[in-house]
C-alpha cells in the first residue's frame, strides 16, 4: 500500500481487500443497480424524444384562434331583459382582428423561436369523378416549415408550394387517384375554384389524417376562402415545449385571441408523459433504496467481524473520527467503483438494445441518447448513496469500547 496515502484510505482498502468476496458481491449488486438506473433512464428518455417528436413535429406548439363570437342578451332597460334565453351563435370562420401587429409581437418575445400566420379552411378536391372534402391549409413555406416539418414527411414529390402547387395525404391521393404532377379541381363553398398541381405527397402517420390534409400557398387559400388578407390562425414554437401552456396563458391575457398550447390540446398524450417521468423517478429510487441497504448491510457485517480489529485500532490510539472515516470511505469506494461498472453494464445494454428493438416498419425503436451527465450523476448519486449507507455501521464502529471489543 502506498505509504503517502492517509491512514483512513490504507485501512478502507486493506478491508475491503481482506473481505474479497463480499466486496466482489457488493460491487456486483451496485453495478447492477447503476446499469439499470442507466439502462432505464437513457431508454425512457429515448421513447420520450421519439414520441414528443412525432407528436410536435406535425403540430404547431401553440396555435393562436380568433375568439369565440358570443350572443349578447338585448337589454330593455337596467335590470330588464328582452329575451331570457340566448343560443349559442354559430362559429364564423373569421380572421384574427389585426393579426400583423399580434404575429410582430409574438416574434418579439424572447421564448418564441418561430411565429406563422396560417389560414385553415374546408374545400372540395375534384379530380374526374372523384372528390373529397378535405382541410386545406394556407401556410407560408419558409416559416410554416419551420413549426411543422412537413418535407420530413413527403413521401413523394417535393416540397413545393408555389401559388399553382398543392400538397396532399398519401390517402387522399389514392382516393382520387391521382399522383404527383396531376391537377386538382379544387372549390370553396364560396363557390372559388382554382385548379392546383399536385407537388409532393405526405404520410403523417395517420390514416385519418392523410384522407384529409392538403396544404396550399398562403395567398392561394386566402383567394379560395374569400378572406384575401386575413389569416384563421397563428402558429407558434416556443424553446421549452414544457412552458407552452404558461406561455399560451400569457398570450392570451394579453391579446384578443385564444391561444391552445399543444399540452392542452394534447392532455391524455402529456399525461402519459408525466406517467413516464414518475415511473422513471420510482424506479431509481427503490433501485437506490435497494443499493443503499445491500451496502449498509455489507458494512454492518464488517463491523461485526472486524470488532476486534476496530478495538485493537482504538487501543494503539486511533480516534474515533479516524474509525468513523474508515468505513465511510469504504461505502463510498464501493459506491463508486460499482458505479463505474454499472455504467459500462447500461451503457453496453442500452446499444445492444437499440440494435435489436425495432418497429413493425423496421425503424428504430427510439434514438440512442446516452448523454454525458446521466453517468456523472448516476456515478455522484451511487457515491453519496454508499457515504449514507455506510453512516450508521461507521457510527457503530466509532462507538464500540475498545475494552470490550478486544474481549469480543
Amino acid at each position: 500500500m502506498n505509504r503517502w496515502l492517509p491512514f483512513e484510505w490504507t485501512m478502507a482498502v486493506r478491508f475491503l481487500r481482506e473481505g474479497r468476496l463480499q466486496t466482489i458481491f457488493i460491487i456486483g449488486g451496485i453495478s447492477i443497480g447503476v446499469a439499470v438506473i442507466v439502462f432505464m433512464s437513457a431508454m425512457l428518455a429515448g421513447l420520450q424524444a421519439n414520441f414528443i417528436k412525432r407528436v410536435l413535429t406535425s403540430q404547431p406548439q401553440i396555435q393562436l384562434l380568433a375568439p369565440d363570437q358570443v350572443a349578447r342578451p338585448l337589454r330593455k332597460g337596467a335590470g330588464e331583459l328582452e329575451d331570457a334565453v340566448v343560443q349559442r351563435p354559430s362559429q364564423r370562420v373569421i380572421s384574427i382582428d389585426q393579426w400583423p401587429k399580434i404575429a410582430s409581437q409574438m416574434r418579439a418575445m424572447p421564448e418564441v423561436t418561430a411565429v406563422s400566420p396560417t389560414i385553415l379552411g374546408s374545400v372540395l378536391v375534384v379530380r374526374g369523378d372523384a372528390s373529397r372534402s378535405v382541410t386545406l391549409s394556407g401556410v407560408e413555406p419558409d416559416s410554416y416549415f419551420k413549426i411543422v416539418k412537413v418535407p420530413d414527411y413527403v413521401v413523394a414529390g417535393e416540397p413545393r408550394l408555389t401559388s399553382e402547387d398543392i400538397i396532399i395525404g398519401i390517402e387522399l391521393a389514392k382516393d382520387l387517384g391521382a399522383t404527383v404532377g396531376d391537377k386538382l379541381n379544387v372549390r370553396a363553398a364560396s363557390g372559388a375554384t382554382r385548379v392546383l398541381t399536385i407537388s409532393g405527397l405526405v404520410d403523417l402517420g395517420n390514416k385519418g389524417v392523410n384522407q384529409r390534409v392538403a396544404y396550399a400557398a398562403l395567398r392561394t387559400a386566402q383567394s379560395l376562402l374569400g378572406m384575401i388578407g386575413g389569416v384563421t390562425t397563428i402558429d407558434i414554437t416556443v424553446s421549452d415545449i414544457y412552458a407552452a401552456e404558461e406561455i399560451a396563458q400569457r398570450i392570451q391575457a394579453a391579446n384578443a385571441v385564444e391561444a391552445d398550447s399543444w399540452i392542452k390540446t394534447n392532455a391524455q398524450f402529456f399525461s402519459a408523459v408525466q406517467a413516464q417521468q414518475n415511473t422513471n423517478t420510482l424506479i431509481r429510487l427503490f433501485v437506490g433504496l435497494s443499493v443503499a441497504f445491500g451496502i449498509a448491510a455489507v458494512l454492518v457485517v464488517s463491523v461485526i467481524q472486524r470488532s476486534k480489529d476496530i478495538g485493537i485500532l482504538r487501543a494503539m490510539g486511533t480516534s474515533r473520527g479516524q474509525v468513523l472515516r474508515v468505513f465511510l470511505l469504504q461505502g463510498g469506494l464501493l459506491g463508486f467503483v460499482g458505479s463505474l461498472f454499472g455504467a459500462a453494464m447500461g451503457a453496453f445494454a442500452l446499444a445492444y438494445w437499440h440494435s435489436v428493438a425495432r418497429q413493425a416498419d423496421g425503424a428504430e425503436l427510439f434514438p440512442l441518447i446516452m448523454e454525458r451527465s446521466l453517468f456523472i450523476y448516476t456515478a455522484l448519486l451511487a457515491t453519496i448513496t454508499g457515504l449514507l449507507a455506510a453512516m450508521a455501521p461507521a457510527v457503530r464502529a466509532a462507538k464500540l469500547d475498545p475494552v470490550v471489543a478486544i474481549r469480543g
